[in-house]
C-alpha cells in the first residue's frame, strides 16, 4: 500500500513538473523535458517484463534508454517504440512534452483507455503511430486528424475502437501514405474525405462495421496500390473509376454486400498480383478480360452469383498459383486452355454445377502420364507439377478418376466428393506421400478400398462414405499413422474391424455406420486416447464392446442396429460362457489322470460342473468377507465415535481454530468468526438430520451456538486424501473463493480418520429436486430457470478464473437459496483428492451419467475446464427441457442432447422446451439457450467456449438490444 501511494505522489508531483515546464522556461528551456515527460508516461503503466528499468527519473538525458532513440545532434527525443512487451495501463498525457518525437510504436502490448492523449496539433512532428494490436477503445475525436502535419503512416489496427471515423481525415492529403483501421468496431459510411487522400497508398479498414458505398471519385486515389475493405456491410456496385488506380497490386472486397458485375476497366490493372471479391452478391459471367491481368496470384470470386461458362482466356494467367471459384453457378467445363497455368498450388471450382469428365489437363491420360514416369519426368506442358490443393466437389463430374492421379506428388488436398464418378479407386493414391485430405465421399465408385492407401502415410483424414465400395477394410491403414479421422459409413463393406486400427493413437472420429461388417471388435480399441466419436450402428457385428476409455461412454445410437452386439450401451448383458461340466467317476482309480474322487466316498455318483465348483468356493469367500467387514465397521465406528468425540471437547470458548494433540483429537478451523455447534457432533451421525449422500460422502445439517445453520459434509475417502498440511492448504485456498453464486466454504475439521467440510446452509433445496421430484417441489417458470442457467455460468466462471477446475457439475450439485438464486457447491473435490485419477472421478465424482465429457475416458487428453463446460452445457439443457440427461424407458434410451439435436436438425426444436410451461416461455430466448447448451457439449474441447463467454452470449440472450446483433 505505500508502494503505491508512492507511485501517485511521484505521478502527481511529476505531473506539476511538466505543467510548470510548459510555463517556466530556463536558459536551456528542453533538456529535461523528454525525461520528464517519459516518467510521468511510465507511471501509467504496468511493466511486467522491467523493460523500462533503465527509465530513471534522475536521468540528465533519456537517449541511452530502452526503445528510446534520440537526435544526436540536439539529444531530442525522435523515436518511442516499445512493441510486444506485455504492456497495460493507458497512453497518458506524458509523451506531449515529447515534441520532436517522429516516430510512435507501441504496437502488441495490453493498453487499454482512448487515445486522447495523442494530439497531433501538439506533436506537430509525427511521422509513424503505430498502436496496433492493443485493447484501447472509444471514439476517435472529431478534431484528430485536423492538424496532420507530417503524419506518414497510422495503424491502429487490432483494437477495440468504435463510432464512425472523424471527417478530418481529409486533412491528412498532403502526407498520409499509411493508413490501417482493421479488426475494430468502425460503424457508419467511410468520410467522403477518405477518397481524397491522394499520397495514399495503402488503404485498411476491414473487418469492421462499415457500410456504404464506393464513390465514383475513387479515381483520385491514384497512387494507392493497396486496398482491403473486407468483412464489413459495403455495398452498392464496384466503381469504374477503380479501373484507374493503375498502381493497384492487391485488392481485398471480399465478405460484404457488393453486387452487380465486375467493372471492364478492371482491366488496366495489370500490375495487380491479388483480387478477392469472395462473399458478395456479385453476378453475370465471370469476364473474358480477366485474362488480361496477366500478373495475378491469387484470384479469389468464390460464394457469388457468377454463371456461365469459364472463359478460355483463364488460360493466360500463367503467374496464378490460387484460383478460387466455389459456390457459384458456373457451368460446362474446364477450359483445357488452363494447362498453361503451370504455377498453381490451390485450384477449387467446388460447389458449381460443372460437369464433364474429370479433366485431362489436370490429370493427364494414362498413356502419357507413364511416358512421364518412364523417364521421370516431374513435369511437362500438361503437368501441374506443384499443385497442393484440388476441390472439384459438389459439381456433375462423371467418368473414372484417372489411374495416373499419383503423379501429382505434391497434393495435400483431394477433394473429389459429391460428383458421379464410378469405377474404383485408383491404387496410385497410395504415391500421394505428402497428401493430408482424401475425401471420395458421395459418388458411385465400386470395388474395393485399395491395400496401396497404407502408401498415403501424411494422411489424415479419410472420407470415402455414400460410394458402392466392397470388400474388407485393408490391414494396411495401420501405415496410415496420422489418421484422424475415418469415415467409411453407407457402403458394402464386409468383414471384421481390422485390430490395427488400435495402432492408430491420433484416431478421434470413426464411421463405420451401414455396411454390413461381422465379427467382434477388437478389445484393444479401448485404448485408443483421443477417440470422442465411433459410429458403427447398422451392421452385422457382434459379442462385447470392448471396456474402457471412450466406450465407457459411447452412446447407444452408435451401435445400435447391431442385434448380436452386448453390453451397457446396448443395454443388453453378455451371456456367460460356461465349460461343460466334468463328470467325476467313484469307481475309478484314485490315482487316476481322469480326476476322479476316491472310492472312499461312497457309491453314489457324482456329477459337479466348473461353475458349481467356482460357486461353492464363492459362498465361502462371501462367509469371510461378511466376517472381516463386520470386523473392519467396528473398529472404524469406534475410531469415528473418538474423532467425534474430540470434535465436541477441544474447542471449549475458542472454536475458530484447535490444534491436533494425538491420535484422538481433532482441529476444527472456521475461516470467519468463533463459532461453536449448539447441537454438539452427535448431529454429524444422526440420520435424522442427514441432507443427501454423494459420491463422497453424506452431508448433514447442524446449526451453530449463534443460530445460522450450516452443513457438513463428511468425506468417505479418507485413503485418498492428502497429507493434513496439504489437505489445509487446498482447503485454505477454497475457503477464499467467494460469490454469491457458489456455496461457500466455511472451515473445516481434520482428523487422521475423519475429514469434514463446513459450508453454509443454503435452504430450499437443489435444483434436481425443483426439476424432476414430482408435483410437491416448486414448480420452476421460465424466468427463474433463466435466472438459474445464468447464476449457475457466473458461478462456474467465477471458479475458473480462479483456476478451480469443478469436475462435479450436475442439477444436485447446484442448490436453490430462497431468493430463487442458484448457488454452485461441491467444487474443488479433486483438489483434496490428489490419487484420484481420470477413471476413479469418472466413477466417483462424476456419479450422474450423461454429464461427464467425452475426454474423461482418453488418457492422455487433458482435463481442463472444458470438462466443466461439457456438464454446464448438459445442465443447461436439463433445465431447459425438464428431463433428465439420460432417461431409460422400455424398449430405448434417451440421451438428452441427441435428443435436442435430432429435434433441431428437424426444425421443431421448440417442442423440447418442459411442457409444464405450456407456452409461457418467449421462444426467442428458449431456442438460442438450447443452441448454446449444444455448443457447450461439443465432442471437440476446443470447441466449446469459455465460461466467460457463455455468461456474455446469455447476457446478450436476455438483453439483445444491449449487444451488436442477436444469437440466433
Amino acid at each position: 500500500m505505500r508502494h503505491l501511494l508512492g507511485n501517485r505522489k511521484l505521478l502527481t508531483l511529476l505531473t506539476l513538473l511538466v505543467l510548470a515546464s510548459q510555463c517556466v522556461r530556463s536558459l536551456n528551456p528542453s533538456l529535461n523535458d523528454d525525461v520528464l515527460g517519459l516518467i510521468v508516461f511510465k507511471a501509467d503503466l504496468q511493466d511486467p517484463k522491467r523493460k523500462l528499468s533503465s527509465w530513471n527519473q534522475d536521468a540528465d538525458t533519456p537517449c541511452n534508454w530502452f526503445g528510446v532513440k534520440c537526435n544526436p545532434r540536439s539529444n531530442r527525443v525522435t523515436e518511442l517504440t516499445l512493441d510486444g512487451l506485455s504492456l497495460s495501463g493507458k497512453i497518458g498525457r506524458g509523451l506531449l512534452q515529447l515534441q520532436f518525437l517522429h516516430k510512435l510504436s507501441l504496437a502488441r502490448n495490453n493498453l487499454t483507455g482512448t487515445i486522447t492523449a495523442i494530439n497531433l496539433t501538439r506533436l506537430a512532428n509525427l511521422r509513424v503511430v503505430d498502436l496496433s494490436d492493443n485493447s484501447l477503445s472509444g471514439s476517435i475525436p472529431e478534431d484528430f486528424f485536423e492538424e496532420c502535419g507530417s503524419l506518414r503512416s497510422l495503424s491502429l489496427a487490432k483494437n477495440k475502437f468504435s463510432g464512425k471515423l472523424p471527417g478530418s481525415l481529409s486533412s491528412c492529403a498532403a502526407t498520409l501514405a499509411s493508413l490501417d483501421l482493421s479488426s475494430n468496431q468502425f460503424s457508419g459510411d467511410l468520410p467522403p474525405g477518405v477518397w481524397g487522400l491522394n499520397g495514399l497508398r495503402s488503404l485498411d479498414v476491414s473487418d469492421n462495421l462499415l457500410e456504404g458505398g464506393i464513390p465514383k471519385g475513387i479515381e483520385a486515389l491514384n497512387n494507392l496500390r493497396a486496398i482491403n475493405l473486407s468483412k464489413n456491410r459495403f455495398a452498392g456496385e464496384v466503381p469504374s473509376g477503380i479501373g484507374s488506380c493503375l498502381l493497384l497490386r492487391s485488392i481485398d472486397f471480399s465478405e460484404n454486400l457488393f453486387s452487380g458485375y465486375l467493372p471492364e476497366t478492371m482491366q488496366k490493372l495489370i500490375l495487380c498480383n491479388y483480387l478477392s471479391m469472395s462473399d458478395n452478391l456479385l453476378a453475370g459471367e465471370v469476364p473474358s478480360w480477366i485474362g488480361e491481368m496477366i500478373r495475378l496470384e491469387t484470384l479469389d470470386l468464390s460464394r457469388n452469383n457468377f454463371s456461365g461458362e469459364i472463359p478460355r482466356e483463364m488460360g493466360k494467367l500463367e503467374s496464378l498459383q490460387v484460383l478460387n471459384f466455389s459456390a457459384n453457378g458456373l457451368t460446362g467445363s474446364l477450359p483445357e486452355s488452363m494447362s498453361n497455368c503451370r504455377s498453381l498450388l490451390s485450384l477449387d471450382f467446388s460447389r458449381n454445377s460443372i460437369g464433364g469428365g474429370l479433366p485431362v489437363w489436370i490429370f493427364g491420360s494414362a498413356l502419357e502420364k507413364a511416358w512421364q514416369l518412364e523417364n521421370k519426368l516431374s513435369q511437362s506442358s500438361n503437368t501441374l507439377a506443384n499443385l497442393q490443393v484440388l476441390d472439384l466437389s459438389e459439381n456433375e463430374f462423371s467418368g473414372e478418376i484417372a489411374s495416373c492421379i499419383g503423379v501429382l506428388s505434391s497434393l495435400k488436398l483431394l477433394n473429389l466428393s459429391g460428383n458421379s464418378l464410378v469405377g474404383p479407386i485408383p491404387r496410385t493414391v497410395g504415391d500421394l506421400k505428402e497428401l493430408d485430405v482424401l475425401d471420395l465421399s458421395k459418388n458411385k465408385l465400386n470395388g474395393s478400398i485399395p491395400l496401396e492407401i497404407g502408401g498415403a502415410t501424411s494422411l489424415g483424414e479419410l472420407r470415402l462414405e455414400r460410394n458402392f465400395l466392397s470388400g474388407q477394410i485393408p490391414n494396411s491403414v495401420e501405415n496410415c499413422s496420422q489418421l484422424t479421422t475415418l469415415i467409411l459409413s453407407h457402403n458394402s463393406l464386409t468383414g471384421p474391424i481390422p485390430a490395427v486400427l488400435a495402432k492408430l493413437t491420433n484416431l478421434q472420429d470413426v464411421d463405420f455406420s451401414f455396411n454390413s461388417l461381422t465379427g467382434s471388435l477388437p478389445k484393444q480399441l479401448a485404448n485408443l486416447p483421443n477417440l470422442y466419436s465411433f459410429n458403427i450402428s447398422h451392421n452385422h457385428l457382434q459379442g462385447e464392446l470392448p471396456a474402457g476409455g471412450f466406450f465407457n461412454t459411447i452412446s447407444p445410437s452408435s451401435v445400435s442396429g447391431n442385434p448380436a452386439l452386448c453390453g451397457a450401451a446396448v443395454n443388453k448383458s453378455c451371456p456367460a460362457v460356461l465349460p461343460k461340466p466334468i463328470v467325476l467317476n467313484p469307481n475309478s482309480s484314485s490315482d487316476s489322470s481322469t480326476g476322479v474322487l476316491p472310492q472312499s466316498l461312497g457309491h453314489k455318483r457324482i456329477i459337479l460342473s466348473i461353475s458349481a465348483l467356482i460357486a461353492i468356493g464363492a459362498a465361502a469367500v462371501i462367509v469371510v468377507g461378511v466376517i472381516a467387514i463386520t470386523v473392519l465397521n467396528l473398529r472404524v465406528r469406534s475410531s469415528t465415535s473418538r474423532s467425534a468425540a474430540a470434535l465436541t471437547f477441544s474447542g471449549g470458548d475458542d472454536f475458530s481454530q484447535s490444534p491436533t494433540t494425538d491420535a484422538n483429537s481433532g482441529k476444527l478451523v472456521m475461516f470467519s468468526g468463533e463459532p461453536d455447534f449448539s447441537t454438539g457432533t452427535h448431529a454429524l451421525l444422526n440420520k435424522d438430520c442427514e441432507l443427501g449422500r454423494g459420491g463422497f460422502g453424506a452431508v448433514y445439517r447442524t446449526v451453530l451456538r449463534d443460530g445460522r445453520p450450516v452443513a457438513i459434509k463428511k468425506l468417505t475417502v479418507s485413503s485418498l486424501v492428502k497429507s493434513q498440511d496439504d489437505f489445509e492448504r487446498e482447503v485454505k485456498k477454497l475457503g477464499k473463493v467467494r460469490h454469491p453464486n457458489l456455496v461457500a466454504l466455511e472451515g473445516y475439521y481434520w482428523t487422521t480418520s475423519l475429514q469434514l467440510l463446513i459450508s453454509e446452509f443454503v435452504s430450499s433445496g437443489s435444483l434436481y429436486k425443483h426439476l424432476h421430484e414430482g408435483p410437491g417441489g416448486h414448480f420452476l417458470s421460465w424466468n427463474e430457470r433463466f435466472n438459474i442457467i445464468l447464476g449457475t455460468a457466473k458461478g462456474l466462471a467465477h471458479l475458473h478464473q480462479s483456476n478451480i477446475i469443478h469436475y462435479n457439475i450436475k442439477s444436485s450439485n447446484i442448490l436453490i437459496d430462497s431468493s430463487g438464486e442458484p448457488k454452485v457447491g461441491d467444487y474443488g473435490l479433486a483438489r483434496l483428492l490428489p490419487m484420484l485419477d481420470r477413471y476413479v472421478l469418472s466413477s466417483k465424482i462424476q456419479s450422474a451419467l450423461g454429464y461427464m465429457a467425452p475426454e474423461f475416458a482418453c488418457k492422455t487428453v487433458k482435463i481442463t475446464e472444458k470438462c466443466d463446460i461439457y456438464g454446464f452445457g448438459v445442465l443447461l439443457l436439463e433445465v431447459v427441457t425438464g428431463k433428465r440427461p439420460v432417461e431409460y424407458m422400455e424398449d430405448d434410451v434417451v440421451v438428452l442432447c441427441d435428443m435436442v439435436r435430432g429435434a433441431l436438425e428437424d426444425g421443431r426444436v421448440e417442442e423440447c422446451v418442459d411442457g409444464r410451461l405450456q407456452g409461457n416461455f418467449p421462444v426467442e430466448e428458449a431456442v438460442p439457450v438450447m443452441k448454446l447448451g449444444l455448443i457447450c457439449t461439443s465432442q471437440v474441447p476446443s470447441n466449446r467456449p469459455d465460461m466467460g463467454e457463455v455468461v456474455n452470449i446469455l447476457e446478450l440472450i436476455r438483453c439483445p438490444s444491449e449487444g451488436q446483433e442477436e444469437l440466433v
